[in-house]
Formats: structure tokens, sequence, C-alpha cells
């Protein structure tokens, strides 16, 4: 149904959405409470880290050849 460059593509822009959501809540600091526990800006660094090499990866994923 879907093609590699295809899904590699929407995968891309999905990581790469959560990870500007986790640097906008790096940069203008909102609470985010899960039950009674709040969600520190530590976890959310690490968030970015992992969404935005996870883009990446699925963006360079895009252009490799298939054969």
């Amino acid at each position: 149904m879907f093609n590699s460059k295809l899904s590699s593509l929407l995968g891309g822009v999905v990581f790469l959405l959560i990870a500007l959501v986790a640097l906008y809540r790096l940069m203008f600091w909102f609470p985010i409470v899960i039950g009674s526990w709040q969600v520190g800006q530590a976890i959310t660094f690490l968030a970015f880290a992992i969404f935005a090499a996870l883009s990446i990866i699925s963006f360079q994923g895009m252009r490799t050849k298939t054969e």
C-alpha cells in the first residue's frame, strides 16, 4: 500500500512535529501534569533529542536507494 519512501517521509514529518512541540515547551515553559506527577524539563529535553534523531533517521531513510 505505502512504498518505503512515502512511509519514511510520513514518519519523519510526525517525528519532526513532536520534536518541535518538545522544543517549544523547552523555550516557553508550560506545565504538563500526568496524574499527580509534573513532567520535568529534563524529560522534555530527552524527548526532543530522541524525536529529532528519529526524524533525521527517517528522512535519511527516504534518500536511500531501494531496489
